[in-house]
């Protein structure tokens, strides 16, 4: 298929086009390159750089492309900055994907994998979250996914828009053969932030929040690898279906808490990684782990990395080869 990757620079876009060329498919990236890096775009794909607010760029590419689908992963993503800057989040997330879905419209296209998140469901009345809890997010990022679920489902009605929301929790981890990982400016993920004290670049490592009702106090997520992510996107948009709106949590199942990262990333990395404790950041529910059977009973995914190490050590491979991510 041709296949059209916004935001395909990104951390999970990047890994994406890796695993969708490896599949065989012709791929092109959009990407304003703000936070990704075009080091990390597939040298089979083409790289168009380009602004999802550009309208009038999307509508030319979309009509000189002729792309059977399209996978969206462009969006802000930083839960604090979120509630701090409510209105850029919507302008971005919300405003500009709905640019890019009239794009769509008037070219034909109308199938689409949809990077959402499990911060649409707030915090959950049960655990681990299945895809029928009710969705009342507590944070603007939330808010913003759960708007454009809305959007596809009555784009399904509408326009015959078939979609696939693919609600993913913790992304972590970096490609197996090392190419690629995880850069971002700056740093916003448990994970990176862990290695980067075992590197040297950062004292300590800030524990928000000690006081959660977990069982040893720190917030809980769920940890997927990005290659396993990258399945399932290449699983989804090889399944989707015109007119069908679906949603689906992406997640191994397991629930680990910071405390029990950092003592995972001692024991891959054989440092000692102190820790400083403080107070909760506002947005952050205690606990988020998914139910998965439904996307595997769907497409028949299976995550290969079910266990932090495994994960971390991927992560911790990367980050020691590119200490400085993807600048010289």
């Amino acid at each position: 298929m041709k296949l059209f990757v916004t935001g395909g620079a990104g951390y999970v876009g990047s890994h994406c086009v890796k695993r969708l060329v490896a599949a065989g498919h012709e791929v092109t990236v959009y990407d304003n390159l703000g936070a990704g890096h075009r080091q990390a775009v597939d040298p089979a794909a083409t790289m168009i750089e380009g602004d999802l607010a550009d309208t009038a760029k999307l509508t030319d590419v979309f009509a000189a492309g002729r792309f059977d689908a399209l996978l969206h992963f462009a969006a802000f993503l930083d839960v604090g900055e979120s509630v701090q800057e409510p209105l850029r989040y919507y302008r971005n997330n919300v405003i500009n994907t709905i640019g890019l879905l009239e794009c769509m419209k008037q070219a034909g296209i109308k199938r689409m994998v949809f990077s959402s998140s499990c911060a649409t469901y707030g915090v959950p009345e049960d655990l681990p979250i299945t895809e029928d809890l009710p969705k009342q997010p507590i944070n603007p990022y939330g808010c913003t996914k759960l708007a454009m679920e809305w959007a596809l489902q009555d784009s399904a009605t509408a326009w015959g828009l078939g979609s696939m929301a693919l609600r993913y929790f913790n992304a972590s981890g970096a490609a197996a053969d090392g190419s690629i990982g995880e850069d971002h400016r700056p740093e916003i993920h448990l994970i990176p932030l862990v290695l980067q004290v075992a590197l040297g670049q950062r004292d300590v490592i800030k524990v928000f929040g000690t006081d959660y009702p977990t069982p040893d106090g720190s917030c809980v997520r769920d940890y997927v690898h990005v290659e396993d992510l990258a399945e399932a996107h290449l699983l989804a948009i090889e399944a989707l279906e015109e007119g069908r709106a679906e949603s689906y949590n992406v997640g191994t199942g397991n629930g680990n808490s910071v405390l029990e990262v950092i003592a995972a990333a001692r024991d891959v990395t054989g440092h000692p990684i102190p820790i400083e404790l403080v107070e909760r950041r506002p947005g952050d529910p205690p606990e988020l782990y998914a139910n998965a059977d439904k996307v595997r009973a769907r497409l028949g995914w299976d995550p290969r990395y079910r266990e932090l190490g495994p994960n971390i050590a991927t992560a911790w491979r990367w980050h020691q080869a590119h200490p400085n991510g993807y600048q010289a």
